[in-house]
């Protein structure tokens, strides 16, 4: 059983909920989860929302580096113990881990190190999120936006190493295109995919492009995939496109 969502701000709930989408996958850093005050100010939008916030993406605002020699180890800690105290409150089930800035291997950082420190964040984000309800789902991300983790392969080396049951894997439908990532790739990490995410040609909405969706669609369902879908795009007509995108959706997955 799908269900469909769509990555926007809180403030297009209603909209959302009245076109009939499932929930609305929103930031962690709309949260606002290094002020206290104003975290408790907007945290009802989402506690109370119309629809369900069932998933979040963007975890780390750009300026909180996670990967090279300008780390705080202090901070990162507590932001990720604030985010998944802030996800288990509003009933969240998945969130994702792209931040490609915040991952971004610096110049002349070596790659082992990169890597170790990645690991070292999975583990504290494990803690954090085991028996919350909230999965953590690692994103690949193509290289134009990050230098890390760029297919879906990686993803779930990383996944795996974590050994955690809180850690998972999102497949991009967008990131998987420009990167000319094969579709069955979807089939052999089967057991590691927890949410999904979908666009079209030149990253608009779903239906709109040349993407070869049957053949992802045939991939997913051959890997029983059952859950989350969330179309990350970009859109002129709002009203217009979500509609016709979630009819596509709806059809196409049937």
């Amino acid at each position: 059983m799908y269900s469909f969502g769509w990555c926007t701000s809180i403030d297009d709930a209603e909209m959302l909920h009245r076109l009939g989408f499932d929930y609305i996958e929103c930031t962690v850093t709309s949260l606002k989860l290094e002020d206290d005050s104003e975290f408790e100010k907007v945290l009802p939008k989402y506690t109370d929302s119309p629809l369900p916030v069932l998933a979040f993406n963007v975890f780390f605002p750009g300026g909180l580096s996670v990967i090279g020699p300008d780390t705080d180890s202090d901070r990162i800690r507590r932001y990720v113990s604030k985010a998944a105290s802030a996800l288990n409150r509003i009933g969240a089930r998945v969130v994702v881990l792209g931040s490609g800035r915040a991952r971004n291997v610096p110049d002349g950082w070596e790659r082992g190190r990169a890597e170790e420190q990645f690991a070292q964040l999975l583990g504290w984000m494990g803690d954090e999120f085991d028996g919350t309800g909230v999965t953590l789902v690692i994103e690949p991300l193509n290289k134009k936006e990050t230098n890390l983790i760029n297919n879906v392969s990686e993803a779930v080396r990383f996944a795996k190493e974590a050994n955690r049951r809180s850690i998972r894997v999102l497949a991009d439908f967008y990131h998987m295109d420009e990167e000319h990532e094969p579709l069955d790739t979807l089939v052999e990490h089967k057991d590691w995919l927890a949410h999904i995410h979908l666009a079209d040609t030149g990253r608009l909405s779903p239906g709109t492009g040349q993407y070869p969706y049957e053949q992802f669609i045939q991939s997913l369902k051959k890997a029983g995939y059952s859950g989350l879908i969330s179309a990350e795009c970009s859109v002129k007509n709002p009203k217009v496109e979500l509609t016709a995108a979630l009819d596509f959706m709806k059809n196409r997955f049937k």
